[in-house]
């Protein structure tokens, strides 16, 4: 539960820092209506976000979560998802190179991948919506070191995009972000 957080988040990578179950996920989880708030108000380029559409919210501000959720299919197919529920096509060689797969990755079965590998998907797919902002729950919680720098080295590669990163690694914070806010106990500490 969130209580008083008045935050601005400027177009930079911000790490939203703090213990598990601080509040963390459920601020990235306001940030594109997936939760609305009890109080208060949630604003995305001045307005209250409830105003927005939540489908088209969620192709601007495109959510990457802590644990890898391919659908069934490719990774192209997995890559393509988000844009053909809007309604397009995308070629998934140019996001999975962004999120640092290669195009050898489009035709394998994405449930076949390591978790790393999925993780990387998943980045992929969020990039496919070319948004404007990317919200990055716990990237590399369940990686190993080789993949865990994989996926942190694809996003400090990215230009562009605004990215909003949820850890409770100080050490990541401070290797991804210009900014890092502490959020202790549903407060901005």
């Amino acid at each position: 539960m969130l209580e008083g957080v008045d935050l601005v988040l400027r177009p930079e990578t911000t790490a939203l820092l703090g213990p598990s179950g601080s509040g963390k996920s459920t601020l990235l989880r306001l940030l594109n209506r997936l939760a609305d708030p009890d109080e208060g108000v949630v604003r995305y380029h001045g307005r209250d976000v409830r105003e927005l559409d939540p489908l088209e919210l969620r192709r601007r501000v495109a959510l990457v979560p802590q644990l890898p959720a391919p659908v069934e299919g490719s990774v192209a197919d997995n890559v393509g998802y988000g844009p053909a529920l809007a309604g397009r096509s995308v070629d998934a060689e140019r996001p999975l190179s962004l999120a640092g797969l290669g195009r050898e990755f489009a035709e394998r079965d994405a449930s076949k991948l390591s978790v790393g590998e999925q993780q990387r998907v998943m980045l992929a797919r969020a990039l496919a919506l070319e948004p404007e902002v990317l919200l990055l729950d716990e990237p590399t919680a369940a990686l190993d070191a080789e993949a865990r720098d994989a996926v942190e080295r694809a996003l400090t590669g990215l230009t562009g995009v605004t990215m909003v990163l949820v850890t409770h690694e100080r050490a990541q914070a401070e290797r991804l972000a210009q900014r890092v806010v502490e959020i202790r106990e549903g407060r901005i500490a």
